[in-house]
């Protein structure tokens, strides 16, 4: 074994806390593993005896005793076995289950940051392929390495116990046996890799075919697609083919010659049985320990690679364990005011990016918004209103500058205190694939039924919600797909209702409505902003027209604020953007 090999391997170790918890259900493994492989040991001898004083000595009773007893051994063998698969299977599920649960904690505790730099495919194989390859280690390639070197050693033993001669016969030929295994066995290792690339290549174009299926259809694109579709599957079966060979290949060189082995010893030791140097059983007892040591050997080669594998798949895992969120609660969180009273205020903030260190997404930004005070944010796509709610959400901390809710810098607060007073909803909603009550229900884990129905009235949405089969408890498909962007929308909205939060985010949560959903929407949108302060960034000049004060953000910062009739007043960007929504009949968006 190269010296690289223990280094790798101790990158299993970190996963060692996770088998602690079920350390005795290790020990009866241990246990059973033991009895297992002398069990087999025994099996030689059982075969010995039997060949010796039952068939040569022509005694039918010995024979039955003898039989009986060999008898015995395979049962506490199959005992053994059976009790060692199944503690050694459920601590691999086990350690694997609480390994994934791990991972998503920390998985949804990472700041947006992470995922800027981060591909979600890259996490989304380490919570499943990466653990399903450990669960595969440690439910069965670990058992089977510690088995099988238990029985190589064993074997070893008896065999010089049997036949010192016949020993040194095969630990010269069983080598050669062994060495095809590891030159093919490694081949086999990385063209299977290569195929489950193959294989992971169809299921990411699967997923993405079916995830945009809609646009798939409307562009006429299912015959190009399906072409596409046909070459990966069949770049998949390619290497499948290369794999299949290759192990067609070492199987043939495997059994020629370890049966080759067997021969040579059959045919030396006939001679020894003929010449009266050794008996027949004991020759039967040899060719077993010696078939036990060929394959043992082969084994152990196979396994090492499988457990190469998984410390590269644990060095994955514990990567993604140990990473820590840029945003977290302080040691000493500072509380929030109780009852919050909704004042936000910006003091000379500038924000970049992680993934642009180079461009300020904020500069400077300096405002403040009473309690109950009604804020629209105009500008640009890119201006940076967006990014004001996500610094206010605290995903991200200003690279300098403070940002205060009642008093308080957020970045001494916890920031899921800190989210519990803001309610959130986006121009695009997220609906998640469950019911519509337990969407709605997202904003208040703890709400009853009853305020899950009010905040729906409110958001103008059970009426609708009423008609489906299974009303509020119909499936509502993924990421919503059964609903119309109207429809979202006012889920959307009854969520934020639900969370009863003291300060509004509102990504103009009424874009998506027809005139009378935005109507009625509206009005309850505005019993919900009384005493509450709320923030929108605009793109609609009705919404701008209810707002108290209007900010106009462009490349990151403040050009100006004021009424709708002061921003036109005085000219500028807020007037040009308005003058195109009169020209063109509040077609254009005002952002």
């Amino acid at each position: 074994m190269s010296e690289a090999t223990p280094l790798r391997l101790a990158r299993l170790r970190p996963l060692s806390g996770y088998l602690r918890p079920y350390r005795w259900r290790l020990a009866g493994a241990g246990v059973a593993l033991i009895i297992s492989s002398l069990m087999v040991l025994l099996l030689g001898q059982g075969l010995r005896h039997i060949v010796d004083q039952g068939l040569r000595a022509g005694d039918a009773s010995l024979l039955d005793r003898t039989v009986i007893a060999f008898c015995v051994v395979v049962v506490l063998l199959a005992a053994a076995t059976g009790a060692r698969f199944y503690l050694v299977s459920w601590i691999g599920e086990r350690v694997v289950a609480d390994l994934r649960i791990a991972a998503f904690r920390r998985i949804i505790g990472l700041s947006p940051a992470f995922f800027e730099t981060t591909k979600t495919g890259d996490v989304l194989s380490r919570l499943t392929t990466d653990t399903e390859l450990l669960q595969t280690v440690i439910g069965s390639s670990l058992s089977l390495a510690l088995r099988n070197l238990l029985t190589l050693a064993g074997a070893i033993v008896m065999l010089a116990v049997t036949s010192p001669k016949l020993t040194g016969i095969v630990l010269v030929v069983v080598p050669a046996a062994v060495a095809p295994i590891i030159f093919f066995g490694r081949k086999v290792r990385a063209l299977s890799r290569k195929s489950q690339d193959r294989v992971a290549d169809v299921g990411a174009y699967v997923e993405e075919s079916v995830n945009a299926i809609r646009t798939v259809q409307a562009f006429t694109h299912e015959k190009i697609d399906h072409q596409r579709f046909a070459q990966r599957v069949t770049a998949t079966f390619a290497a499948a083919t290369a794999r299949i060979q290759m192990r067609a290949l070492m199987t043939m060189a495997v059994i020629f010659l370890a049966f080759g082995a067997v021969a040579v010893v059959l045919w030396v030791g006939g001679y020894d049985v003929i010449a009266g140097r050794m008996t027949g059983g004991a020759l039967s007892a040899f060719v077993f320990y010696a078939i036990l040591v060929a394959v043992s050997g082969g084994t152990i080669s196979e396994v090492i690679g499988d457990l190469q594998r998984a410390a590269g798949a644990a060095e994955r895992i514990v990567e993604l364990l140990a990473t820590q969120p840029d945003i977290s609660a302080p040691a000493e969180p500072r509380p929030l005011p109780t009852p919050a009273v909704g004042r936000v205020e910006f003091d000379a903030v500038t924000f970049h990016y992680p993934a642009r260190p180079d461009h300020a997404a904020l500069h400077d930004i300096t405002l403040c918004v009473d309690p109950g005070q009604s804020v629209a944010l105009v500008g640009p796509s890119g201006a940076g209103k967006s990014t004001v709610f996500q610094l206010l959400l605290r995903f991200y901390d200003p690279t300098s500058g403070t940002i205060l809710i009642d008093g308080v810098d957020i970045r001494s607060a916890d920031p899921a205190d800190v989210r519990r007073h803001v309610g959130l909803v986006a121009q695009d909603p997220v609906i998640f694939g469950t019911s519509a009550r337990e969407n709605i229900r997202y904003g208040n884990p703890d709400a009853s039924d009853e305020e899950v129905r009010a905040a729906a009235d409110a958001a103008a949405v059970t009426t609708f919600l009423d008609t489906l089969p299974d009303g509020f408890d119909t499936f509502l498909g993924e990421k919503g797909v059964r609903l119309s962007g109207g429809q979202r929308q006012r889920i959307a909205i009854a969520r934020a209702i639900l969370r009863n939060p003291s300060i509004l985010l509102l990504d103009e949560a009424t874009s998506a409505l027809d005139a009378e959903s935005e109507r009625d929407v509206q009005a309850a949108l505005e019993r919900l902003a009384a005493g509450r302060t709320t923030l929108t960034i605009a793109h609609r000049l009705a919404t701008v027209l209810r707002a108290n004060r209007i900010i106009v953000i462009d490349e990151g910062g403040i050009v100006a604020e004021g009424t709708h009739e002061s921003l036109i007043a005085a000219g500028g960007l807020y007037a040009r953007l308005a003058a195109l929504q009169f020209t063109n009949g509040e077609k254009e968006p005002l952002s």
